[in-house]
């Protein structure tokens, strides 16, 4: 019997399943990179797709960068990577006799993903979970991140088998929860809080995507997908709302054009801070 399938082989864990016990999560941890050093984990999480979980990922690896921080996105939605898109990356990754090498952005965030592996961009990830996991474990493992102050970790949706990889295997500091407006997003949130808690992960707060739309002409704040339920959530877990973003045609350009790094909005400019800040012996 494994050391998970009926608490911990030194008996310090009785429970059922000791998945999210300190003892399991240190015997499942995959070794970084030997050369590589990397100082603060973060992942990105969302209990579902289509939140801008992405958006979030990008937007806070250009403010730490700003920064001068030296940053990295490990880009684990291996069946919907963006990342290198956003950023204007069309080359492929390369490796050398250490490892995979990172692609750079402009301002030298480094990107790995599974995109950068590919002959074409749009070409399908039609693989099983096993190996959807095991491609993430290799991105932590194989990868040559050399020396790295902050790499966030864009996480596939949902709280399934990779996320699942992802918590047990790389020694996450904390995550980020990303959340829109609708009220059904208020019971996924709520998932992914829950998984982060059953896995013993530090939530460092919540970030809310498309909050409203501003009025060209008026300046008005319009919550198209209706009223914020995210603030009773935050009361009632006792997690802080660390930004809110609203709609913006702006930045939305900025993506197509694979030139994100050029935003100059202040979004999440306080989620930063906060990240800084909560880090800021680490580095």
């Amino acid at each position: 019997m494994s050391e998970n399938a009926r608490g911990c082989s030194d008996g310090s864990c009785t429970r059922e399943s000791c998945a999210g016990c300190e003892h399991s999560k240190e015997s499942m941890l995959e070794q970084l990179n030997q050369y590589s050093s990397i100082k603060n984990v973060i992942g990105i999480v969302s209990g579902k797709g289509g939140v801008g979980k992405s958006f979030v990922t990008a937007m806070l690896a250009v403010l730490l960068n700003r920064k001068g921080y030296r940053v990295g996105i490990l880009d684990a939605d291996i069946t919907g990577p963006s990342i290198p898109r956003m950023f204007g990356i069309t080359g492929k990754a390369s490796a050398n006799e250490f490892g995979l090498l990172p692609e750079l952005t402009v301002n030298n965030i480094k990107i790995m993903s599974v995109n950068l592996l590919l002959d074409k961009e749009d070409s399908p990830v039609v693989w099983r979970g096993p190996i959807l996991a095991g491609t993430v474990k290799q991105f932590w493992t194989d990868v040559v991140w050399e020396e790295l102050d902050y790499l966030f970790i864009d996480m596939p949706p949902g709280t399934g088998d990779v996320p699942l990889t992802v918590f047990q295997s790389i020694p996450l500091d904390g995550i980020v929860i990303v959340s829109s407006p609708q009220d059904l997003v208020s019971m996924i949130v709520k998932k992914a809080y829950n998984m982060a808690k059953l896995m013993n992960i530090p939530i460092l707060g919540y970030v809310e995507n498309m909050s409203y739309v501003k009025c060209p002409d008026c300046g008005k704040e319009i919550p198209i997908f209706g009223e914020s339920k995210l603030g009773e959530i935050a009361s009632e877990t006792g997690v802080d709302i660390l930004g809110r973003i609203p709609i913006d045609p702006v930045l939305a350009s900025l993506v197509d054009k694979g030139e994100f790094e050029r935003f100059s909005c202040d979004y999440l400019s306080g989620a930063a801070d906060h990240i800084e800040k909560m880090y800021e012996s680490k580095v």
